[in-house]
């Protein structure tokens, strides 16, 4: 079964009827990954048994009457948090032998609860350190729209796997754009909630402090929302977990434009592609013509929000990774990570700390300043194309580290955010957008997501798989 060519709206009902059932569902899953997998390399860890044990339960469950929203569907999880039975490596040397995780997390117990069966963990970089999939102990993650491409990072097994067909659903997390950025380069829409809409919680402290965002991957905008239904809500070991909100999202998701949206370029903070911003202006000029009202604004932020993100990012490094230096295991942290790490122990302090904070105020304030014009704000979410699997993002032919840009400030203002497939390069790689919403107003966010899919129309599958 191509999970591409269906829905998990789809899937739910027809485990719901009777048309198939929980074990049917996983073990296509299964023999797709096993299938294209060794090519893609999307999963680090895959467990047949207990994932068809999981399934022929679920399927007493329903058969004994039980109401599971979620029952049947396989997914994998991130290699950045738990799910009970799988080793939580975090693509690390350091952790390979560690033992298998005793609990899920937040967001894998929610998916679980509601019916949905895990079948593996997704690879990640190190930590979840970059843009691309790669790591030391499990290799390279490859992107199923061309191969010698990466499919992004750090949830770039997921969107990977995704894009593949393997599987309907993926968990992600997002610190700088994590979520976002491998659903650009797989075309896929993804969301970054609201900080806090899916809580952490648990006994474990996130990755990437302040900055990580946890969710849902799916290939197409309103799947997301309806496994979000299931996994949002408060919890009280979350310290920034928001309430559940007053009714369901997915149903609300009716295709309608809005009425404006403002449209930046480049936010005032770099520059863009002139292939992907084309393809951009494309995609608005036909928001034009559908009768939606474009506000053009160039400068978002007065300053590139960079240098406050690597406070943030580095100094989560120290906090987990620090005390390695000067043993004999610092060796196995990957060498591009390490000066990351040092960054974070030797460059900066409390007050610099203290002061990233006092920007993502600045930040915030500035981007409701705009916001005030219209609900939704579009950008690109990359300046620059896919990086090859060795080597850097490419803006107008030229290679840089530098290819990312639009995504990591969000994660300091806390608004919610999403990627939103528009078309294929010259390459024939997905080029997406960035949907960018108000405080907290990620059904605004959703609904704009959803009506352009519907605008975009965008049904071209990787080839191959």
């Amino acid at each position: 079964m191509d999970f591409r060519q269906t829905t998990i709206l789809d899937l739910t009902q027809q485990v719901q009827t009777g048309q198939t059932s929980c074990k049917a569902l996983v073990t296509a899953a299964l023999q797709n990954i096993h299938r294209l997998d060794p090519v893609i390399n999307a999963f680090c860890a895959v467990d047949d048994a207990r994932a068809l044990d999981e399934a022929a339960k679920i399927d007493q469950r329903l058969a004994a009457g039980e109401h599971l929203p979620l029952a049947g569907i396989p997914f994998g999880v991130k290699d950045l948090e738990d799910a009970q039975g799988y080793i939580t490596t975090f693509g690390s040397a350091f952790h390979t032998e560690d033992a298998p995780a005793l609990e899920d997390s937040e967001l894998v117990r929610r998916l679980r609860a509601a019916g949905a069966i895990v079948v593996g963990k997704t690879n990640t970089p190190e930590f979840g350190y970059k843009g691309k999939t790669d790591n030391v102990p499990f290799g390279v993650t490859k992107n199923p729209w061309d191969l010698t491409r990466t499919p992004g990072g750090s949830s770039g097994g997921s969107s990977a796997a995704l894009a593949a067909g393997m599987v309907p659903l993926a968990t992600g997390s997002d610190g700088g754009g994590s979520i976002r950025i491998p659903a650009a380069l797989c075309g896929l829409s993804g969301i970054k909630t609201s900080q806090g809409r899916v809580p952490n919680g648990g006994p474990k402290p996130t990755g990437s402090g302040l900055l990580t965002v946890k969710g849902p991957m799916t290939r197409r905008i309103r799947d997301a929302a309806f496994v979000l239904d299931q996994c949002i809500g408060a919890e009280p070991t979350d310290i920034f977990s928001l309430p559940a909100p007053n009714a369901p999202w997915a149903p609300q998701l009716d295709g309608a434009l809005p009425e404006a949206v403002i449209w930046s370029p480049t936010m005032g903070i770099t520059s863009c592609d002139a292939e992907i911003l084309a393809l951009c202006e494309g995609a608005i000029e036909q928001l034009r013509r559908a009768g939606v009202q474009v506000i053009e604004q160039e400068t978002i932020w007065d300053k590139h929000p960079f240098a406050d993100w690597l406070v943030f990012w580095t100094a989560a490094r120290a906090r987990a990774q620090g005390h390695l230096r000067g043993t004999k295991d610092w060796e196995k942290i990957d060498a591009a990570l390490r000066p990351q790490i040092e960054m974070g122990l030797d460059r900066f302090t409390a007050a610099d700390y203290a002061v990233a904070i006092d920007h993502c105020h600045t930040y915030a304030y500035q981007l409701e300043a705009v916001l005030q014009q219209a609900p939704i704000l579009i950008t690109p979410v990359t300046r620059g194309h896919a990086p090859t699997l060795m080597g850097d993002g490419l803006v107008n032919g030229e290679e840089t580290p530098d290819w990312v840009s639009f995504t990591m400030g969000l994660n300091m203002t806390r608004n919610p955010a999403g990627s939103v497939p528009i078309g294929l390069a010259a390459d024939g790689m997905p080029i997406a957008m960035q949907v960018i919403g108000r405080q907290r107003d990620d059904l605004t966010v959703l609904k704009a997501m959803a009506a352009l899919e519907d605008l975009m129309d965008f049904t071209a599958l990787a080839q191959g798989f």
